[in-house]
């Protein structure tokens, strides 16, 4: 087995970029080339139908069955066009990833032949087994039928010969099985909720979109050096290994030149992204070695998780070609930073109004302050709730340490907005705030000087920024579907703009005129969502005492995290902005529980396998061949050999302290793998796996940790972390 590692390990340095062939267009010229969008539509369909087709887009229309059919023809022959020979639908279970299962456009045409057919009754909806993905408990195999159903919103597009069509996945109950249905329920509630109070500012308002623009984080492994390591090949992150004595304390990699074999997989998967419709804009080097980051230009939400989950697949698919794996696991190694998924969040008029951003009259930041306070109170109410929606086994291991966000949901202003809110507290209800934009901001007081908006620190440690004209949702994974957040976060948000314009109407109707009614609440709130602002350092121990004083989430197991579903006040909100029903939040959460334990489960098991077959037979093996050494100096040299022998027996007695802690804690953990698993609910499972076998994992580690440093580096079969992480 050694003799693998050595020999990926010089193939691996041997290994050149592949040569990538630009298109001969700028990236405007081929941008969407593989997408049915708009001006496909208006190319393949007859004008009534491509009119309908963007009122169901727009507006959420109802396409009728006949709309449809011309609608999946004129997609036919532009797939074929594209060479698509099979259509799916394309959906997103709570797997974390996408589903999909092919069918070529061919039918029998009655006449011993084959005829290509695809009807509007394809197009629009499908019946995979709904018991056969994550359900929670909603379907069982014996009764296992769910639908897929087309979403018009996000457009249609053609991987390799396959027309993909994206779609929401529900219960044949009407449950909803996936992720995209409660988020454009939740889009659909805070656009309803946001309008409404935008009505106070701009009755010429119709509609409030929601936007995303997410930023991927993720490694790069040699495909050679991945295979060698059945733990990142089974878990997706290193179970063992000792840190390099160099990694990322020299501060050299961020933003560094990008190697060129990776310069190459970057520039791939850019051409293939935007050919796909994906905006990609920003590429670079990130702080640990052979981590790297990818961000597109801002979309609207559903269309940009659409995006991200496609380019995550398509990442997966580019790597493999130039000789890579993609690690997309939030902590793949010990000692060096994890990778996230930071959600860049904001809300935009169809006037073309960012209600995020700060104005240039007295309305208009009256508004600006209006959608940052209501999102404080949402995130401030439901904190607990919005940690739960980025946790997991995978995140768990970033969040919190030193690198990421902690596990503590609080939100950074900076120190020029911070004083907008605070000034506007102190003072009387008809003072108002006079921003100056972009550039700067004044407020009518002679001691306050102007506030220069972008020149506000950012603070690395806040789980949910506010950077300029959005709000940065930092705690989400690598690994993540960004849509979990952005149900949590939309519909909170939905649900406050809701409960505010309640409040206001009820002044304004006992008299209050409209501006003073909306500034008392205003200046309510902000006393009221004081304890979510935190502008300091979010690592201190000193941050996690003042946070439960404020009477924040401070839980830090990942099950109980879960729990913040189910609580009373998350229910109530969901049900009531009508994105999920109990039913629903009780699968999901059954989901959460039982995906928790299988992946805590399946590292133990690896671990288990890794310690008996390489790692105490390698350790072993070495201390076998000291001893073998030992003997033969005392055979030689008598008595002399003990004291020249001395610091070999020290090693052989450490390696027996080591093999013997480490067999023995893994019998230990095997049986508590099967306690565990004798637990009648999800639930305590996976609480049982978090507090019993999570630590054992560590446990081990450390002792074979320290083995690595001491067995013979010739007879280690494992690639270490110097060759994994600096291997390019």
């Amino acid at each position: 087995m050694s003799e693998l590692r050595f020999n990926v390990v010089e193939k691996a340095f041997q290994a050149k970029p592949k040569e990538v062939k630009a298109p001969s267009t700028c990236a405007s010229g081929y941008f969407a080339k593989y997408v049915f969008n708009r001006e496909k539509m208006f190319k393949y369909l007859p004008t009534e139908v491509y009119h309908k087709l963007v009122d169901a887009m727009d507006h959420g229309a109802a396409l009728d069955r006949e709309a449809a059919d011309q609608v999946a023809e004129g997609m036919k022959r532009w797939a074929k066009e594209m060479g698509a020979t099979h259509y799916t639908h394309w959906f997103q279970p709570l797997t974390e990833g996408t589903a999909e299962k092919h069918d070529a456009f061919v039918e029998y045409d009655g006449k011993g032949g084959m005829v290509e057919e695809f009807s509007g009754k394809l197009l629009v909806q499908q019946e995979p087994d709904a018991s056969s993905f994550p359900n929670g408990g909603i379907r069982n195999t014996f009764e296992a039928r769910g639908y897929s159903a087309w979403d018009p919103s996000s457009p249609v597009f053609v991987v390799d010969d396959t027309l993909c069509i994206p779609t929401v996945f529900i219960a044949y109950t009407g449950e909803a099985l996936d992720y995209k249905a409660p988020l454009l329920k939740a889009l659909r509630a805070v656009d309803k909720a946001a309008v409404e109070v935008c009505h106070y500012f701009d009755p010429n308002v119709k509609k409030v979109c929601a936007y995303l623009g997410w930023e991927q984080e993720y490694f790069l492994v040699d495909e050679g050096l991945y295979a060698a390591r059945p733990d990142l090949l089974l878990t997706g992150r290193t179970l063992m290994g000792h840190e390099a004595s160099k990694n990322q304390q020299l501060e050299d990699h961020y933003f560094g030149a990008i190697p060129t074999r990776v310069a190459a997989f970057m520039k791939d998967l850019e051409i293939q992204a935007l050919e796909l419709g994906i905006p990609v804009k920003t590429r670079h080097n990130e702080v640990a070695p052979n981590q790297f980051e990818l961000a597109p230009i801002f979309e609207e939400c559903n269309l940009a998780v659409d995006h991200n989950m496609l380019i995550m697949s398509l990442m997966r698919k580019v790597a493999r070609n130039h000789g890579f794996r993609v690690l997309l696991h939030e902590k793949p190694f010990k000692g060096v930073n994890g990778s996230g998924k930071h959600n860049n969040w904001s809300l935009g008029t169809d006037t073309g109004v960012l209600l995020m951003a700060p104005g240039k009259t007295s309305e208009e930041n009256l508004r600006f302050i209006t959608f940052v306070v209501n999102t404080l109170m949402a995130v401030y109410r439901h904190n607990g709730l919005l940690k739960a929606s980025i946790m997991s086994a995978t995140n768990a291991h970033r969040l919190g340490a030193n690198e990421a966000p902690p596990a503590i949901i609080s939100s950074f202003l900076g120190s020029q907005l911070s004083k907008v809110l605070d000034h506007m507290e102190e003072s009387s209800t008809d003072e108002l705030v006079t921003l100056g934009g972009k550039h700067g901001m004044k407020l009518d007081i002679p001691q306050i000087p102007e506030l220069l908006i972008d020149n506000t620190d950012r603070n690395r440690t806040s789980p949910f920024a506010f950077t300029r004209n959005r709000f940065e949702f930092r705690a989400v994974g690598s690994e993540a579907n960004c849509a979990s957040a952005m149900i949590a976060l939309n519909t909170a948000v939905a649900e406050q703009l809701t409960v505010f314009k309640q409040d206001v109407d009820a002044l304004i109707e006992a008299g209050e005129a409209k501006v003073s009614a909306i500034i008392q609440v205003i200046r309510k709130y902000i006393k009221e969502c004081k304890p979510i602002r935190f502008d300091g350092n979010g690592y201190s121990e000193e941050w996690k005492q003042e946070a439960q004083k404020r009477g924040l989430d401070c839980e830090t197991s990942c099950p109980l995290i879960f729990d913040n579903y189910l609580a009373a006040e998350s229910i109530r909100m969901f049900e009531n902005m009508g994105v999920m029903t109990r039913k629903e939040l009780e699968a999901r959460n059954e989901v959460k529980w039982e995906t928790y334990a299988k992946k805590i489960q399946i590292e133990s098991r690896v671990l288990g396998d890794l310690v008996m077959n390489h790692i105490v037979p390698v350790a072993i093996e070495y201390q076998t061949k000291l001893l073998d050494n030992v003997c033969k100096m005392k055979a030689l040299l008598g008595e002399e050999a003990m004291s020249l022998s001395a610091e070999n027996m020290a090693i052989i007695r450490k390696i027996a302290a080591h093999t013997s802690y480490i067999k023995e804690h893994v019998d230990a953990m095997v049986e508590a793998r099967k306690v565990a698993n004798k637990c009648l609910s999800e639930r305590d499972k996976a609480i049982a796996y978090h507090d019993t076998i999570a630590p054992m994992l560590e446990q081990i580690r450390y002792h074979i940790d320290k083995l690595e440093l001491i067995v013979d580096d010739q007879m280690w079969t494992l690639p270490k972390y110097r060759e994994l992480l600096f291997i390019r």
